[in-house]
């Protein structure tokens, strides 16, 4: 009997793991709860809604392959090994095939399973599914990772010919077998009638592979053609919105890719260009998230809460929780950043685009660390991934690998009018500006922001910008004169 462990893999299409156990001979497929450690983490309640409702209708999809699907409640990463290695022994399990995963705490879960599994000399395969290429294959010719993401993308373009996984289809289904046991989901059920749902967002993110395949269809077909002309637009439904079911492995990256080329009459060989094009720019996208793969394996510390730049840890962030909360709430005063955080609270999902100026504004305007935003988003987030979410803090903050350079600061008013210029985006989140014209909206004057009930700026944009340029070039003075323009700074603010 095989056993498949499935965790960010939750799809029969294109499931190297799933493939590779049902090759080999009678299959059973197990995913381990771990309620705990999604507290850890900081999950956010519509990503735990869309794995738990993704696993009822997956659970579908492998009964078509005579796969029972049988939850484990493990509570903990630290239960799974153990849980795993009973359930291994009761079913006569002699192989177990799993997919990596590459955050530190999965890791240290797939090794420490990894063992216990061989001291019952029960064999385990580990295959490569959330990227395209293993972390360690696309290196510099001094064996190094690249810190400089133009040079991995070109590495990356030229190697994945050569080393990309390839895409696989749906294993056939295997012969019904009175050995196999009975899918069990009544964990599932109970945890999902006790979610709170005005925070899952369930109407808005439907689960099911099926679903995730026809939004990439759709999306290849109808829109990627013009994603690099539609994509930094908020009001446009020019993006993909399939970051939450890559997030769950509803659907891979691979499958994206090769989706793509096709689309574009493009072969895998050679297909990858670095073009303008809207498929290729999209490919560009899915490419960064293989980068920040890549790079929390080849720098772990990014996994506990540190920054790439190690002297950026040094920076004075201000601890001031109203300022926190008047962002979180979208109640800043600069409109654009409230309707971003708005759309966040209110569908757990927020453009990519306003992400980055959310960021910036947090970290840059009101200078607060970028792990309270990192942090946020997780709980937010129905497409929470670590990887990415904090890839791209780090890069906004300037703490991270190829990250924007420090002086670099988007002024949110300048975002507003070229991205959103007749304000329709901030309308649908910030009702209370729906009257204003397209000139004003952006930044209402004071007296109008005060008769609608709009809060004022909490923070002026050129001062910000100012303190914070000047907090990042104190860090290469010494530690007894970096103090001491620090104290400079805040007085003045006094």
């Amino acid at each position: 009997m095989n056993l498949v462990w499935l965790r960010s893999d939750l799809r029969t299409f294109d499931n190297p793991a799933l493939v590779a156990a049902m090759s080999e001979g009678p299959t059973i497929a197990v995913y381990c709860l771990a309620q705990k450690q999604w507290d850890e983490h900081g999950i956010s309640l519509a990503k735990r809604s869309l794995i738990l409702r993704q696993l009822v209708s997956l659970e579908t999809s492998l009964a078509e392959l005579n796969v029972p699907l049988m939850i484990l409640n493990s509570d903990h990463f630290n239960h799974i090994p153990k849980q795993l290695c009973q359930f291994v022994r009761s079913h006569n399990v002699s192989k177990v095939f799993m997919n990596d995963e590459y955050e530190l705490n999965e890791r240290r879960c797939t090794e420490t399973t990894q063992r216990a599994l061989s001291d019952l000399a029960v064999q385990s395969t580990v295959y490569v599914d959330q990227c395209m290429m293993a972390p360690g294959t696309v290196l510099t010719k001094q064996g190094e990772m690249f810190k400089v993401y133009t040079a991995f993308k070109r590495a990356f373009m030229s190697e994945f010919p050569i080393q990309g996984r390839d895409l696989l289809g749906r294993p056939k289904p295997q012969a019904k077998s009175k050995c196999l046991p009975q899918s069990n989901l009544e964990e599932l059920t109970s945890l999902l009638d006790g979610l709170d749902q005005q925070q899952d967002h369930a109407d808005l993110w439907p689960a099911g592979e099926n679903y995730a395949l026809e939004q990439l269809d759709r999306f290849v077909e109808e829109k990627a053609k013009d994603y690099a002309d539609h994509r930094d637009f908020p009001d446009i439904q020019g993006t993909s919105t399939l970051s939450p079911y890559l997030a769950i492995g509803a659907i891979s990256t691979t499958q994206c890719v090769f989706a793509a080329l096709n689309q574009s009459d493009r072969s895998v060989n050679g297909g990858m260009t670095d073009g303008k094009d809207g498929i290729s720019v999209w490919i560009n996208e899915l490419i960064w998230r293989e980068f920040y793969r890549h790079f929390i394996v080849a720098y772990p510390q990014l996994c506990m809460h540190k920054p790439f730049k190690v002297d950026t840890d040094a920076l004075p962030w201000k601890n001031d929780s109203d300022l926190f909360d008047a962002w979180k709430q979208g109640q800043t005063g600069y409109p654009i950043v409230d309707a971003a955080m708005r759309q966040l609270n209110e569908t757990g999902w927020i453009h990519n685009r306003l992400r980055m100026v959310v960021a910036m504004f947090l970290t840059k305007h009101l200078f607060l660390d970028w792990r309270l935003g990192e942090a946020y988003f997780m709980s937010r987030l129905v497409d929470g991934d670590f990887a990415s979410n904090n890839g791209g803090w780090q890069w906004s903050a300037s703490t991270g690998v190829d990250a924007a350079p420090y002086f670099r600061i988007f002024n949110p008013v300048r975002q507003s009018e070229r991205f959103d210029q007749q304000g329709a985006f901030i309308k649908q989140y910030v009702p209370e500006l729906a009257g204003l014209s397209a000139k004003e909206i952006h930044m209402p004057k004071p007296e109008v922001a005060r008769k609608l009930g709009y809060p004022q700026a909490i923070v002026n944009h050129a001062i910000a910008v100012k303190e914070t340029k000047q907090h990042f070039k104190n860090l290469s003075l010494p530690m007894d004169e970096r103090k001491q323009e620090t104290l400079f700074i805040e007085a003045k603010i006094a």
